[in-house]
């Protein structure tokens, strides 16, 4: 067996999820939401099923679609793309990192990973050869520390893996944090992998910016795209690559060898969202807003400590400071099995143990269920209390 995977265990997602199911469980722990899509979008997807193709897609995707992923980023964010020089289409954002990460390292490489991280960055890069140099951000602000970021750097360094909003802390990379990024990236000659699946589920003041758009960036960064967060439709897996013309060649043949194209059907539907999206992405945005702030205001009565949540559909509870004295993966298996609630611990997403205690709630669900959940987290916060 491959090492880099035989080693590996079940994922915590797998885990919370399955012991949700077992024992009727609260799922407040994996990150889809509890709503279907649009409808419109799903009546065009099935429509497109009936009416065809169902034939092999080109490899790079449907050009209405490439089309409509390259008009919505230069109407959104200003990132002026030819799509038929700069898009691709993938199945799924995962599918688009592992193609980026293989395109872009070669065996002997080192790659920047900045963690919290989301569980699938280290597996694929090691798979490609590389490995990865760890750059820890910090709760509640998650700044980048400059003199750690370019410790981080060596003559091996050939990519930064950069995800913003960043899942699973919710916050938001300002400016200087991206300007100082890609200033280290022109210097060191590194490709910026750049995650950016939450960039239309940002709430109040956050704005997020691609790495793309970075001046001096916009040909070393491949911007990795979903419709499935944009549309609440987590299961269609249709993702987006952007790139400049080299980057996007090399991208492309390791794309063909994965799962070299997706379903034209959902193709399909997911070029009209994106052609009518101004509207649907704004309600989107309020409801999950409107989700979160209750979610907050619940929590913070109960007396849990939230930490500030800019992105994304998480936010984060800091246990210590909600009188827990457990550590964030003994709260998660106890919550799930004796109150009945599952969350997603802080430690699944590090390489080394962390002092921070805190807990991911995904408030992507029905306002009964995250009031239920509630309940049930300040009954487990109260059979932990003070222990350890």
């Amino acid at each position: 067996m491959n090492p880099v995977f035989s080693g590996l265990g079940e994922t915590v997602f797998d885990v919370m999820s399955g012991l949700a199911r077992e024992t009727g469980a609260i799922n407040l722990g994996q990150g889809f939401p509890e709503w279907d899509g649009p409808e419109d979008l799903r009546a065009r997807a099935a429509q497109a099923v009936m009416s065809g193709p169902n034939q092999y897609p080109p490899m790079r995707g449907l050009p209405e679609l490439r089309a409509a992923v390259a008009d919505h980023y230069n109407t959104t964010q200003g990132l002026e793309l030819d799509w038929r020089r700069n898009v691709t289409v993938t199945s799924g954002a995962t599918e688009a990192l592992a193609a980026a990460l293989l395109a872009v390292l070669s065996p002997g490489d080192e790659a920047i990973v900045f963690e919290p991280a989301y569980d699938s960055y280290l597996p694929m890069l090691r798979r490609a050869g590389a490995e990865a140099r760890i750059v820890r951000l910090h709760p509640p602000s998650w700044k980048v520390d400059p003199e750690r970021l370019l410790e981080a750097f060596s003559s091996k360094t050939r990519a930064v893996i950069l995800n913003t909003p960043l899942n699973p802390s919710a916050s938001v990379m300002d400016e200087d944090d991206l300007s100082l990024i890609a200033r280290l990236c022109i210097e060191r000659d590194c490709i910026c992998i750049s995650d950016e699946v939450w960039e239309e589920c940002v709430f109040g003041s956050a704005v997020h910016r691609s790495m793309m758009g970075i001046p001096g960036m916009r040909d070393r960064t491949i911007k990795i795209g979903s419709a499935g967060k944009m549309f609440s439709m987590t299961g269609w897996k249709v993702g987006f690559a952007c790139a400049g013309p080299d980057l996007t060649e090399a991208f492309a043949r390791a794309h063909q060898f994965l799962t070299f194209t997706t379903p034209p059907m959902l193709q399909t539907a997911v070029a009209f969202g994106l052609q009518t999206a101004s509207g649907r992405l704004k309600t989107m945005r309020e409801t999950l807003q409107g989700l979160r702030d209750n979610l907050i205001s619940q929590l913070v009565e109960e007396g849990f400590h939230v930490l500030p949540a800019a992105g994304t559909y998480f936010l984060s509870v800091d246990l210590a400071r909600s009188g827990v004295g457990a550590s964030c993966a003994e709260f998660a298996l106890r919550a799930v099995k004796e109150a009945g609630v599952a969350t997603i611990p802080f430690s699944a997403f590090y390489t080394s143990p962390t002092e921070d205690a805190l807990v991911r709630l995904c408030f992507a669900k029905s306002e009964q269920t995250l009031n239920e959940g509630v309940k049930r987290l300040a009954i487990a916060r109260n059979l932990m209390a003070g222990s350890r």
